[in-house]
C-alpha cells in the first residue's frame, strides 16, 4: 500500500500531537489531506477511473466534514491546521 505504518505515525505525530492519538481532529484532516493528495496524482494518470474519483470525492466530503465541526469546536485549531496543510488560497 502506498501509506505505510510509518508514514502515518509521522503524520498522526506532527498533525495529531501524538502517535497514539489517531482520532483527533487535526490528524484525520492531514491524513485525508494526504490521501487525497495521492488520488488525485493517481486521477490525473487514469482519468476514466470512475471508482477512485468517487473515493475522492467521498474523502474531500469527510475532511469537509471534519473541518466544518472544528470550525465550530475551536476556530484557533481550525485556522492553525488550514495554515499548516495550506488547504485555502
Amino acid at each position: 500500500m502506498y501509506l505505510t505504518k510509518e508514514a502515518k505515525e509521522k503524520i498522526f505525530k506532527k498533525h495529531g500531537k501524538d502517535v497514539k492519538n489517531t482520532g483527533s481532529a487535526e490528524g484525520q484532516i492531514a491524513l485525508f489531506t494526504h490521501r487525497i493528495d495521492h488520488l488525485t496524482e493517481h486521477l490525473k494518470k487514469n482519468r476514466k477511473d470512475y471508482n477512485t474519483e468517487r473515493s475522492l470525492v467521498k474523502l474531500v466530503g469527510k475532511r469537509r466534514a471534519l473541518l466544518d465541526y472544528l470550525t465550530k469546536k475551536d476556530v484557533l485549531r481550525y485556522r492553525a491546521i488550514v495554515k499548516e496543510l495550506g488547504l485555502r488560497k
